[in-house]
């Protein structure tokens, strides 16, 4: 009886194993032997799909970009609803949930753009793109696509209300304002969540205070 025939090695079957072992183990794990070792192919062969490591790790970061919802740019114009305000909103929720679903990658996605980040680019492209469709100056447009950016990034860090101790004997009699810190860490998401949403909203108030200002 035959053998099952191995899959054929490909770019895209690479980036898949290299994100799942990135999402189940981190940043380190990911290396050329212990990929093909995953795939069951020989190390060399990994370099007629992807030449080097950052390579590989630019189309995993296009992966995992391409989960983030762009649509809200399209058709903005000056005084036009839903408005660029709404846009921002909805693409920093989309944002955030597609690094939400893949935290190892936020280390690798804070070096910026790269040759090869496409859909990073993509991004880029229509964020700025949509402003200056609705009526923010360039310059302006510039940067707040990178304050957005910054904002989202910054919170798919790591979880402030995971950092705190579940142990109320850390906090007792030397950090008396932190008698309930303990109880943090069970209400992570929450907690994270409801930081996200007031720093969003007060940028975005500030945004518009600027944008009535030109």
């Amino acid at each position: 009886m035959a053998r099952p025939r191995q899959p054929l090695l490909s770019r895209e079957r690479i980036v898949e194993a290299a994100l799942a072992l990135l999402d189940t183990e981190g940043l380190e794990a990911v290396s050329t032997r212990r990929l093909a070792a995953e795939l069951g192919v020989s190390g060399p062969s990994l370099y007629n799909h992807v030449a080097t490591k950052d390579e590989l790790l630019d189309a995993v970061t296009d992966t995992v970009l391409a989960e983030v919802d762009l649509s809200m740019f399209e058709g903005l114009r000056p005084g036009g609803e839903p408005g660029w305000r709404a846009a921002l909103y909805a693409w920093a929720h989309s944002y955030r949930a597609a690094l939400a679903a893949h935290p190892n990658i936020v280390p690798v996605l804070a070096r910026g753009p790269g040759r090869h980040r496409r859909v990073m680019l993509r991004v880029a492209d229509a964020v700025f793109g949509g402003l200056v469709d609705a009526g923010w100056p360039r310059r302006e447009a510039t940067g707040v696509g990178a304050l957005m950016r910054f904002f989202v990034i910054g919170s798919a860090l790591g979880s402030f209300a995971g950092g705190f101790p579940d142990d109320a004997a850390v906090y007792a009699g030397e950090y008396p304002h932190l008698d309930q810190a303990h109880l943090l860490a069970d209400r992570q998401q929450e907690i994270d969540g409801s930081a996200f949403e007031t720093g969003l909203l007060a940028l975005l108030d500030g945004l518009e205070l600027r944008f009535a200002g030109l």
